[in-house]
Order: structure tokens, then sequence, then C-alpha cells
């Protein structure tokens, strides 16, 4: 598999995201690839496993990862392959729902994490959504912002809006649509969603991931996600926090609530009016709100 590497002199300077680099090329299934994830703090509450979407990376969570660290959580986030400073294979084809969910299964081996706070949002809980049924005897909390599972039900309008507009650019210009939708976000963070991608070449895994969302019964990852969604509804016992970013105009507060519906004990969410889809660019109150619940009181 041909894999490009983004160098490393793109990631210099990045506003609000001091964290050390850590990496991985020998998991399991995934030898001479280079994996990606930040590792901070100490786990007096847990770990807190912050699983990212497309077309962003780790850096989605800097304005999360100081409330969680000082809640008392070690905060690990990683870089989906094809994303931030994980490598990134040229060929699409080689973006699969199985192929990532198993990466993301394999890391949590390799690191032992343990009495985890799952916090997903896009793909992040696409494919993290799937993983507590599988190794349950890690997991003990969910914080959960506008995502999905993507059990094979056909998509929204919204999505195939989405989805046609991916298709039809492929250099996706992802600081600037970090920046429409995150009417805050500065010039200098808008350029580190670029940050990974020094050209279309790169891009591989976002013009894929959208396709991937599983659209019908048979698609990969369809039935892995409907045991899914009957675990969470029939035997998940840990805490729950659901953050609705209520801008989100294809995962917003209609199918954040009927998740919820389906999130066996998911008190009320929180809705947050200013939020749009990537939502923890609001993601300190979002923290704050979510250990609150959990009866945590963070540490200054």
């Amino acid at each position: 598999m041909k894999l490009l590497r983004t160098p490393e002199d793109r990631f210099a300077a990045l506003p609000g995201f001091p964290y050390a680099p850590h990496y991985l090329d020998d998991l399991p299934g995934y030898q001479g690839t280079r994996i990606h994830y930040i590792d901070e703090g100490e786990a007096r509450h847990g770990v807190a496993l912050c699983l990212h979407g497309n077309p962003t990376w780790s850096y989605l969570y800097r304005k999360m990862i100081p409330v969680l660290l000082a809640g008392g959580f070690r905060v690990v986030a990683p870089d989906l392959i094809g994303f931030g400073r994980s490598d990134k294979p040229r060929d699409e084809s080689a973006h699969t729902f199985d192929w990532h969910r198993d990466c993301l299964l394999r890391l949590i081996e390799r690191l032992d994490l343990r009495d985890i706070l799952l916090v997903v949002q896009d793909w992040g809980g696409i494919l993290g959504l799937t993983l507590p049924p599988e190794m349950p005897e890690r997991f003990s909390r969910l914080l959960v912002m506008n995502t999905a599972l993507a059990t094979g039900a056909a998509p929204t309008p919204g999505f195939v809006a989405w989805r046609d507009y991916s298709n039809r650019n492929p250099d996706l210009a992802i600081g600037k649509l970090l920046a429409r939708s995150c009417p805050g976000l500065s010039p200098a963070e808008a350029a580190a969603y670029d940050a990974p991608f020094p050209d279309a070449s790169y891009k591989a895994a976002p013009r894929a991931f959208p396709n991937m969302v599983p659209d019908r019964p048979d698609a990969n990852g369809a039935a892995i996600s409907r045991r899914a969604l009957a675990w969470w509804s029939e035997q998940w016992s840990g805490q729950s926090f659901m953050a609705v970013g209520l801008q989100d105009p294809v995962l917003g507060e209609a199918p954040m609530r009927a998740l919820q519906g389906r999130i066996r004990g998911c008190p009320e969410p929180l809705g947050v009016s200013s939020g749009g889809h990537f939502l923890q660019e609001e993601g300190e109150q979002v923290a704050r709100a979510a250990l609150a619940s959990f009866g945590i009181a963070p540490q200054t």
C-alpha cells in the first residue's frame, strides 16, 4: 500500500495544541503504517479516549483536553489513518469501515486502555460506538456529540447533499469548511485543519469517508452497527452524557434525540445553541458540563 507521510514542519506552532506527538508503526495488522496519538495526563478517573471524525484530526479536541486533564483523566486522542499526523494511503479503496474499526480495537489493546470515557463525534461515533460491545469491560463512561450509528438505513437528504458536495470537491478546502462551520475560528486555527494535507494526493481519506457510511443493510459496517445499537439499548450500564450542536444541519437535535432514546440511561442532552457539527469547537463548556454530570470537579 502506497503511503504518504505529512512533513512534520506542517505541524509547527499549532495554536492551542502544545501536546507531544506519539507514534506506533507496528500495530498488529497495520505494520509499517505510522499511527499518531496524543497521550497526556494520569488516569485518576480513567482514560478519555477522544475520537475525531472526517475531515478533522485530534486538533479538534484542543479545547476539551485541558478540562479533561483537570478532571483527572488521562487523555488519548488518536488520528485515524489518513488524517492528522498519521500516515495517509494514496488509494481511496484502502479505507473501509472494518479496517478503521479494527485499528481502533487494536490500539485500545496495545495501549491497554481501561476505565474508558469514550468521547465521540461524527465518524468518531460511527466507528467508536461499535467498540464497547466488543470489549465492554474496558468502558465505563460515554460523552457523545453530533454523531450516529450507521445501521444501513436510507441516508437523509442532508447527508446525501454533503456526500455529493464532497464527491464534487476531491481537493476539499478543509480549513475553509471548518471556518464556515465554526465562525469563531481564527485564520491560524483554520490553517491547522489544513496542515495534514499538503495537496490533494493526501486527501484520499476525506474523499473516501462520506462514501463509507453504511447506507444499506448489507453495507460494510451496517450489521456491526445494528448489533451495537442493540447493545447500547439493552446492556450499557455506564454513565452517559450527550451534547448537541443545534446548528448542525445533518446530525442535529432530531437524530441525536433518537440516539439518546437508544442509549440506556442517557439523560437529557445539553443543547448548544451556537454549536454546529464540529461541537468540539465549543468544547470547554461541553467538557465541563459532562464532568459535572459524572460528579467530577476539575482541579484548577
